[in-house]
């Protein structure tokens, strides 16, 4: 018997649902707004990188990355892409954004990534810096100055805000909505797609998955499901009774 294989999905999971009826002005005091939120996710990367070193460790140690550190690092990234959405990286949305790291699945961006089975301890050596370096360049002119890499000068690791093409599509976007009270929806395709790009390359850098960023712009708000793989072709055998 032959079985079809199939395409797995890649392990992280972003989407966004852009709201029908947004307001025209409230996204020129957004960027206001989500200060509060901005102030606690500096702390909140600031412990996402600590905590990645300890996984780091425990990669090399075990070839697993821990669970409670995952479980932590997903919720921050999950908390920033909903302040991301609401705001600066696709004003997708005049909900407020909650202040937590667990899941909210009834707000409209939201986030998931599997939990990995055991991680290559030689890739964890790699991957981060050598191995994620052309999506880099990738993402730095999708999320200008202000995209997750290692600092030359202070190795601190800078949070995945504004800038570069996605911010200035938002800004293009908030304009059209103050003008016409409509979100042109192949902006938001295009920035949806960008932002996936974005966190599939942090999900990778901070060693959380080894399967490798695809370089394909999956664009609009839901994730492409997996497409089936092409079957082995069959030959019929004849049947000798059959003249």
């Amino acid at each position: 018997m032959n079985e079809h294989a199939t395409h797995s999905a890649y392990p992280l999971r972003l989407e966004g649902d852009l709201d029908g009826a947004l307001s025209r002005w409230l996204w020129l005091v957004k960027w206001i707004l989500v200060i509060p939120h901005i102030v606690v996710l500096v702390v909140l990367w600031i412990a996402f990188v600590g905590l990645t070193v300890g996984a780091f460790v425990a990669i090399l140690a075990t070839g697993r990355y821990p669970r409670s550190i995952f479980a932590f690092n997903v919720g921050v990234m999950r908390w920033t892409w909903r302040v991301g959405f609401y705001s600066h990286s696709a004003l997708g949305t005049d909900r407020y954004p909650p202040f937590t790291l667990a899941d909210v699945p009834g707000y409209p961006a939201r986030l998931h990534i599997a939990h990995p089975p055991p991680l290559s301890r030689g890739l964890a050596l790699v991957k981060w810096w050598l191995l994620a370096l052309p999506h880099y360049l990738v993402i730095g002119v999708f999320a200008g100055a202000a995209w997750p890499l290692w600092s030359s000068a202070g190795d601190t690791w800078s949070l995945p805000f504004g800038g570069g093409l996605i911010g200035l599509l938002v800004l293009v976007a908030g304009v059209v909505l103050l003008v016409t009270t409509r979100y042109p929806r192949s902006i938001f395709d295009f920035v949806l797609g960008m932002n996936r790009w974005v966190f599939r390359v942090i999900a990778y850098a901070g060693l959380m998955t080894d399967v490798y960023p695809p370089f394909r712009l999956d664009m609009g708000g839901g994730e492409p499901e997996a497409a089936p793989a092409p079957a082995d072709v069959v030959v019929p055998r004849p049947n000798p009774g059959l003249s």
